[in-house]
């Protein structure tokens, strides 16, 4: 059986538990759009282009913002942790639901007309997995456990 124990090499030099390096994979799949939108606003002349082949309905844009937001939350707290206990708790079901609407969404813009493509299939499965990570990894929901606070 695979050992679950949280080792001494696991906590950083404050005493708290180091966030595991596929948790800052997870928040950059979780906030694509943003990363999309802020390589489009850098681009020069070809942002609009750019945001159009990755969504072609404008609305889908803007939607698609939004389960980043927990995202962009957590990346910017996670180094000040100690100091809002109660907002870093709060962001792990955030993180979790955000998730499972990623999941979801994908599928649903196949449902409605888009589609079917290499890149979609490749986010749904990179969307089951990161859920699944998310909820079984013991030693990220340490990190947003109240007695690491």
């Amino acid at each position: 059986m695979k050992s679950t124990e949280i080792y001494p090499a696991d906590y950083d030099n404050h005493g708290r538990l180091k966030l595991p390096f596929l948790f800052w994979c997870v928040l950059l799949l979780q906030a694509r759009t943003w990363v999309l939108f802020v390589i489009a606003g850098t681009s020069r002349g070809q942002g609009d282009a750019l945001l159009a082949l990755f969504y072609p309905d404008h609305d889908d844009f803007w939607l698609g913002l939004l389960p980043g937001i927990p995202a962009a939350l957590t990346f910017l707290l996670s180094g000040r942790r100690e100091h809002f206990p109660r907002l870093w708790r709060a962001l792990y079901p955030l993180v979790l639901l955000a998730q499972l609407v990623l999941l979801v969404w994908q599928p649903w813009r196949w449902y409605t007309g888009e589609a079917l493509s290499g890149v979609g299939l490749f986010l749904v499965i990179a969307d089951l997995f990161a859920l699944w990570w998310l909820a079984a990894n013991r030693r990220l929901r340490a990190c947003f456990s109240l007695a690491q606070h």
